[in-house]
């Protein structure tokens, strides 16, 4: 950075993005020879390549922020609003499930009994398992942000305690919602109630375990030195991306499990 007259970082040609594309084009195409001939050679390797791209990509973002000095403090202002976007884009991606669920439940026709729940569907009671799990996140949003505050006061060890506790909160919920999937007395193929209900909740534990793997990766990069008090967005990125998926699952206990039951 000593030699540029600018603090913007210019991105050096990478091999990665188009990797990445041609990657990704290869497991959904897997997927859908998986679905239609059972066979999974093409989705794993799209897989495969797809995660090894992943990881080379992020590693030179983290090589480049944190022993390069590139990720200055107007880059960091411009991957902040990158993250905004970003959430912001999911929350419209929820409000699509919720729209679809809302009109549905308000507008039961008489293929589903004109009532909802649809007849002969017995929703999960929310206040088992579904509360259970709200409860195990709402810990969780208290346990980043204790890391968050523990980061800017230089706090290593308290940091690294409460990363622990927010991926073990995190791992935990997604071993209920699975429990909660094979318990569930009907399935996606169960008319609209069945399709909204694994959709919304499906895609947020997919969430979920993005946003643990984040944290994973972020408490890696703790342990090996490479965030300070004042440059961690990093981490930063992975608590607002947390408490997105916290935000989010409020919504759904209360509109799915709870109103919707």
């Amino acid at each position: 950075m000593t030699h540029q007259m600018h603090p913007f970082h210019m991105v050096t040609p990478s091999p990665w993005p188009i990797l990445s594309a041609m990657s990704a084009f290869t497991l959904v195409s897997g997927l859908v020879a998986w679905m239609h001939s059972k066979t999974t050679t093409l989705m794993s390797l799209g897989l495969f390549t797809t995660l090894l791209t992943s990881y080379q990509w992020w590693r030179d973002i983290v090589r480049e922020g944190t022993f390069q000095g590139h990720h200055t403090k107007a880059v960091q202002k411009g991957l902040r609003y990158g993250m905004i976007l970003f959430i912001s884009s999911e929350l419209l991606f929820f409000f699509g499930f919720f729209w679809t669920f809302f009109f549905l439940s308000f507008n039961p026709t008489h293929n589903i009994g004109m009532q909802w729940p649809p007849k002969g569907i017995i929703p999960l009671n929310p206040f088992e398992v579904p509360l259970l799990n709200t409860m195990v996140l709402l810990a969780s949003g208290f346990t980043v942000t204790w890391a968050h505050h523990s980061l800017m006061e230089g706090k290593r060890k308290k940091t690294i305690i409460a990363l622990t506790m927010t991926i073990v909160l995190g791992a935990g919920f997604t071993s209920l919602q699975a429990m909660e999937y094979y318990e569930a007395s009907f399935t996606m193929s169960d008319g609209v109630y069945g399709s909204t209900f694994f959709l919304a909740t499906g895609f947020h534990g997919l969430h979920v375990m993005i946003g643990t793997t984040f944290l994973i990766v972020c408490l890696a990069r703790q342990n090996l030195f490479h965030f300070t008090t004042t440059h961690h967005f990093g981490f930063e990125a992975a608590a607002w991306y947390w408490h997105f998926v916290d935000m989010v699952w409020i919504f759904l206990f209360t509109s799915i499990y709870w109103w919707g039951s």
